[in-house]
């Protein structure tokens, strides 16, 4: 299995999130956490990104259908 890292840049351009909002999220528990890529090197596992997506859409449309 083959796993992609992506970088602050793709994270934010995937999300539509800024920077302090997803640093925010993480260190309230609901975003993904970074992985250390180096000494001031950070990304993220593009699935675990796209599971945080899949899970917001899902969140926002079960929430649609109950109103």
């Amino acid at each position: 299995m083959s796993h992609r890292i992506i970088r602050l840049p793709s994270v934010i351009q995937k999300t539509g999130l800024s920077r302090s909002s997803i640093y925010l999220r993480i260190a309230q528990g609901d975003f993904p956490k970074s992985i250390s890529l180096g000494v001031r090197a950070v990304g993220w596992l593009e699935q675990d990104i796209e599971q945080w997506l899949d899970e917001r859409i899902s969140a926002s449309k079960s929430q649609e259908n109950e109103k």
